[in-house]
């Protein structure tokens, strides 16, 4: 069984500073690539921050005028300790961009819900006896105090009728405004691509990696996904010697082709949860990971297919997602992938798409416009 991916004919793909995005039409055609199914694998193991940061001891001053060799000691003090207040802010970075590439695939997003109007808010009978009262009292005196009582009493009465009439009116407009809503999320449940397709790719604006839903498919949606370069992952990592001292160790090339492997896994995950999220009709999902790799001679952007699959909804119930790494979960749950790690460092590397015809179509479609530095 091979990984089938569906886009619309002739979708382009923009990648702006507003994200990944694709156009949106009423018709969809099915794409058929590749087969069997692909591990892929990660080594990263158990991580150890340093656990403090804190700064050198404080040395107690005496009265003595100090001579030019405790100048220079203190001067070389204070480059020590300047660098390494230097090195330590450079470690909590380097420990950000970690934790980050591991809790990628962590991200919950709240189950979209029925959206319910709010309710009609309780009228205040003094908003609508004040101009009543001025219209009756109109032309009556100060001193006509019984024409003034019988003018409040007319207006009183007034008011209440109106505030009524106002309460009847605002509440058949609610439950108009709540047939509209419920009429909405019947389509959104019902997968109606004018209606998920648009939901997606507004849910899908502020993500880090951009992405684009590019078609639907009864209850399957297809996905594209622009992850950052291999040199996303730092070359160092924040550790501590034997002896206690912040070191910023240098990773290795295996090290370093694991942590991107959880970055392109873990990004794929997210987009997908979210999705599956807020549009609570998907069944299914069909994944492409690509990235940009270089600029040709021509000047364009290249860009790479690196990772494909297909996803259930009902795959990830009940996945540990805070116990287990993103290629952990994209291993377990996908089928179809695709992905080419290649060498002892499992580095991964672009799909070969010389006899993937669609997918080469897809890559060929995006265009990159004017893409932010990430």
């Amino acid at each position: 069984m091979g990984f089938s991916f569906k886009v619309m004919p002739g979708v382009r793909l923009r990648v702006s500073s507003r994200g990944l995005r694709a156009g949106i039409g009423p018709s969809f055609a099915r794409m058929h690539v590749g087969a069997g199914r692909t591990g892929l694998s990660s080594s990263v193991g158990p991580m150890s921050f340093y656990t403090s940061l804190g700064g050198g001891r404080r040395h107690a001053t005496t009265g003595r005028r100090p001579t030019a060799g405790s100048l220079q000691r203190q001067l070389a003090q204070a480059q020590r300790a300047a660098a390494q207040a230097e090195k330590a802010a450079e470690a909590e970075r380097l420990a950000g961009v970690f934790l980050q590439i591991l809790d990628l695939h962590r991200a919950e997003f709240p189950p979209a819900q029925p959206p319910i109007a709010a309710p009609v808010p309780s009228p205040d009978l003094a908003a609508f006896l004040a101009p009543r009262e001025q219209q009756e009292l109109a032309g009556i005196g100060v001193f006509q105090r019984r024409a003034r009582t019988e003018a409040k009493q007319r207006a009183r009465q007034t008011a209440e009728a109106d505030m009524r009439n106002w309460w009847t009116q605002a509440n058949v407009e609610r439950d108009r405004y709540q047939w509209e809503l419920n009429r909405q999320w019947q389509r959104l449940c019902g997968n109606d691509p004018e209606m998920v397709l648009p939901v997606l790719a507004e849910a899908f604006e502020d993500n880090e990696a951009p992405a684009a839903p590019v078609a639907l498919n009864g209850s399957e949606v297809s996905v594209v996904i622009l992850a950052p370069g291999a040199d996303f992952v730092p070359e160092r990592f924040p550790s501590r010697t034997a002896a206690g001292n912040l070191s910023l160790k240098k990773l290795t090339k295996t090290e370093r082709a694991s942590y991107y492997t959880l970055a392109l896994c873990g990004y794929l995950l997210v987009t997908l949860r979210e999705a599956f999220a807020v549009a609570p009709g998907l069944s299914a999902a069909r994944a492409v990971v690509l990235r940009t790799d270089r600029i040709d001679a021509y000047g364009r952007t290249q860009v790479s297919c690196m990772l494909a699959g297909r996803f259930e909804r009902r795959s990830f119930d009940g996945v540990r997602w805070d116990a287990v790494d993103a290629a952990t979960v994209v291993n377990d749950t996908g089928v179809n992938l695709m992905i080419n790690q290649k060498g002892a460092a499992k580095e991964p590397q672009p799909l070969d798409l010389r006899f993937e015809p669609e997918l080469q179509a897809l890559v060929n479609a995006v265009d990159i416009t004017e893409l932010t530095a990430r």
